[in-house]
């Protein structure tokens, strides 16, 4: 099912989770179950073309994740400089932005290039924008806004009194990404996990028990639907956002 074009979210935000229990149920090492993950971000970056999703937002490696096994550290790097060597030229033909999020200079050399590469050549398409959250973590880029804000009133460039919120979020990695309209986790686990706290704060939550290998074009589109049956208040009362009859 598909949801009206007038419900369609801009920005869709996906914490993709159960790879390696995808790989252990079945059996496998947890790197096959990463690889088949790799599959389905292909498949739901053209299911979030073809909905007419503006931006979508994939939390691909978290700061966290850095305290996993080094071998599968190693091979997250390696699928990785992969699916940018592979699909850099998707993203061209389909006119799909790539941007990213997080403290990419803290990324393997290697990987840094193949971004820098990537985005140079998807850089001047507006349509769709796709957002890899590498290295990334809300907590961190609180952090390094504040240090961004507290420079920039320093300087002079920002006035210490306009402490609104439209002020302090353009030191945000998301400075120009519209926040998010629905967040998607998939595996089961009902916490968004240092992903996108601030951005957040208004979106709709969908906490599917899909393993992300798993999560197919339909699921995502079931998404889409949940949420376009939703009402979203911001605060307000349903009397306030129905329109005038």
């Amino acid at each position: 099912m598909t949801p009206a074009s007038a419900k369609i979210p801009t920005h869709v935000a996906i914490i993709m989770d159960g790879n390696g229990r995808w790989a252990k149920q079945r059996k496998l090492p947890r790197i096959e179950g990463h690889r088949r993950g790799v599959e389905t971000v292909r498949s739901i970056i053209d299911a979030a073309r073809e909905h007419g999703v503006k931006y979508l937002t994939l939390y691909a490696f978290s700061v966290e994740n850095w305290k996993r096994p080094e071998d599968e550290v190693a091979g997250l790097m390696t699928l990785l400089d992969y699916f940018l060597k592979r699909e850099t030229k998707t993203l061209v033909k389909n006119k799909v932005r790539l941007l990213t999020i997080g403290r990419t200079e803290g990324m393997p050399e290697t990987v840094r290039t193949r971004l820098a590469e990537a985005k140079k050549a998807t850089a001047h398409f507006t349509g769709h924008t796709l957002i890899l959250a590498l290295n990334y973590g809300a907590r961190t880029e609180i952090i390094d806004a504040a240090r961004a804000y507290a420079k920039a009133v320093a300087s002079g460039k920002q006035n210490p009194d306009d402490d609104s919120w439209e002020s302090f979020s353009r030191h945000l990695y998301t400075a120009d990404i519209p926040d998010p309209d629905l967040v998607i986790r998939t595996s089961g686990e009902t916490r968004i996990s240092n992903f996108l706290l601030m951005q957040s704060a208004y979106a709709e939550f969908i906490f599917t028990p899909v393993l992300w290998p798993d999560f197919s074009k339909e699921e995502f589109a079931a998404a889409l639907a949940n949420y376009a049956s939703r009402e979203r208040r911001y605060g307000l009362t349903s009397e306030q956002v129905a329109p005038a009859k």
